[in-house]
C-alpha cells in the first residue's frame, strides 16, 4: 500500500497565500489564496487535520512554481499534475476529469458540462455540487464552470464569486455585467 501520509506547504503568490497538500499518489488538496499564511493553513488543515508541514517533493515544487506563474498572469495548464482523488465518487471523478480539460480562458456552464457527460439538465445541480466540493480548486479549474447564461454563479473559495471573477479576468474572460431588472423611462 502506498504511503498515505499527508504533507503540506503554504506559499505566497501574486494573488495571496496558497496551500497545497499531497501524499505518495499525488496532490490531495489545494487552497486558493487568502491574505495570510495563517488563514491559508487554517483552511487547509480544516480539511486534512492530520497533515504535516513538509518540504515539497520535486513534483510538488513544480506544481507550486506553476501556481505562482498562474497568479502572475501566465497561461498555465495543470492537467499533467498527478492528483489523488480517493474518497470522491465515480460521478464526481467524471465531472472533475471533464473540468480538467477546460483550458486557460475557456469556460462552460454547469448544464453544458452535464450534457457533455451524457446527462440531462437535471445533472447541472450535481455538477455544481462537484465544483463546490472540489478538493483541488484551480488544478481542477472549477472557476471556469459558470451558471446558466454565463453568469458567475457561486464559488466556495475565500472571497466567493469575487475571487472567481478575478481568476477569470486574469485569464482574459470578460463576463457581461448583469442586465438591470427594471428599465427606467427617465
Amino acid at each position: 500500500m502506498a504511503d498515505q501520509a499527508q504533507h503540506y506547504a503554504i506559499f505566497e503568490t501574486a494573488g495571496g497565500f496558497c496551500g497545497i497538500a499531497w501524499n505518495a499518489v499525488g496532490i490531495t488538496r489545494f487552497q486558493l489564496p487568502t491574505s495570510s499564511a495563517d488563514a491559508t493553513e487554517r483552511l487547509l488543515l480544516r480539511r486534512i487535520p492530520d497533515a504535516k508541514p513538509a518540504a515539497p517533493t520535486p513534483d510538488i515544487a513544480k506544481a507550486i512554481a506553476a501556481v505562482k506563474r498562474y497568479f502572475a498572469g501566465e497561461a498555465i495548464d495543470f492537467s499533467d499534475l498527478a492528483l489523488d482523488l480517493a474518497g470522491q465518487d465515480d460521478f464526481f471523478r467524471e465531472i472533475y476529469a471533464a473540468a480538467r480539460r477546460l483550458r486557460w480562458g475557456e469556460t462552460t456552464t454547469y448544464g453544458a458540462l452535464a450534457k457533455q457527460l451524457g446527462h440531462g439538465p437535471e445533472a447541472a445541480r450535481d455538477v455544481g455540487q462537484a465544483m463546490a466540493k472540489n478538493p483541488v480548486a484551480l488544478i481542477i479549474p472549477c472557476h471556469r464552470v459558470l451558471a446558466a447564461g454565463n453568469k458567475i454563479g457561486g464559488f466556495s473559495a475565500p472571497g466567493g464569486s469575487v475571487s472567481k471573477a478575478r481568476m477569470l479576468e486574469l485569464e482574459g474572460v470578460k463576463l457581461a455585467p448583469p442586465k438591470p431588472v427594471q428599465q427606467s423611462l427617465f
